[in-house]
């Protein structure tokens, strides 16, 4: 590797081919793990670094910044940008990337496994399996694990982006109706448009898909938990700050909903001691929204085309500050 060539730190391993070309390119340093860096690690790496390979574990702020002079480019291999301060590097002039677009279907996939997994109460029954419970006593009871059916229910999808068209349409292949809610008015195919409050009294499911801002942190909370049709089922595949987790733990323990399954959370990952983990009826997975190998492969390769890109002088193919140029 020439002694010339930039230097790049990426604060984990990536699935896919996509790393290994960057260090044909680059001279590239890789955080072992297990774990992300801490953030003294971080700072301590990018202090050489021209160009920043990170995930949404890493906290990329104006002190990230100021410790790594040298830096030219960020990329995140993520949709999201929670974990970076825009604001910050567009005064730096640093471009940053990340890797829109890609994960909406598999996303979906995951809310709509979490839809038949809550309704059907799956993880209770290998529970019942797996501890023994299901004895000759009790091979088969009429009222055993009863769940609620998909087919031919109500669904409602707030926030009718890429992702929630999506599940609209596996909804869709289920024969349920579909309503959606979202903060723009958008239309699709075979979904019915409703207020929000009109959604959650009408829906036996709801399904969360908004981004993460000031206007939805706590866009689910007490009040709109009780306007939930009696025993409807929630599903949170977008942002953990969406829904209020205290209120949701309430409303499980009174009985209000039947159910709810979330991939994300107000804090990640989630403390052993959530009295969320002591609830009947919750689905909890840790954060795998995007979690299949062609598609992290897939986030892989943006990544590292947006860190070349910017390392080479051209415009990040996906860049979130494009007034960085100017």
């Amino acid at each position: 590797m020439p002694a010339e060539s930039p230097r790049v730190y990426a604060t984990r391993g990536l699935p896919g081919e996509a790393l290994g070309e960057l260090a044909e390119r680059a001279r590239l340093s890789v955080w072992p793990g297990p774990g992300p860096p801490s953030p003294a690690a971080l700072r301590d790496a990018v202090g050489e670094a021209e160009g920043l390979l990170c995930l949404l574990t890493d906290r990329v702020d104006a002190a990230l910044l100021a410790a790594g002079p040298r830096l030219r480019v960020i990329s995140s291999c993520s949709v999201g940008l929670d974990h970076v301060d825009l604001a910050a590097a567009t005064a730096r002039g640093i471009p940053v990337g990340h890797t829109p677009g890609v994960l909406t279907e598999t996303t979906a996939d995951l809310a709509f496994a979490l839809l038949l997994a809550a309704a059907r109460r799956i993880p209770e029954a290998e529970r019942f399996v797996r501890e023994g419970r299901w004895t000759p006593e009790r091979a088969w009871e009429p009222d055993l694990l009863l769940g609620r059916d998909l087919h031919g229910a109500c669904l409602g999808v707030v926030g009718l982006g890429a992702i929630g068209r999506a599940v609209a349409r596996r909804a869709a292949g289920f024969g349920m109706r579909v309503l959606a809610w979202s903060r723009t008015r958008r239309e699709a195919p075979g979904v019915e448009w409703r207020t929000l409050p009109a959604l959650l009294a009408e829906a036996d499911f709801v399904s969360l898909h908004v981004a993460l801002t000031p206007e939805t942190r706590g866009l689910i909370g007490a009040e709109e938990l009780a306007a939930m049709k009696p025993g409807a089922i929630l599903v949170n595949t977008a942002r953990g700050g969406i829904v209020d987790e205290a209120a949701l733990a309430r409303a499980l323990r009174d009985g209000r909903l039947a159910g709810a399954a979330l991939d994300v959370f107000e804090r990640e990952p989630l403390p052993p001691d959530s009295p969320l983990l002591a609830l009947d009826g919750l689905v909890v997975v840790p954060h795998i929204g995007s979690a299949s190998l062609a598609t992290r492969a897939r986030m892989a390769r943006l990544s590292v085309d947006n860190l070349l890109a910017g390392l080479e002088g051209r415009p990040l193919p996906h860049c979130a500050n494009p007034e960085v140029y100017g």
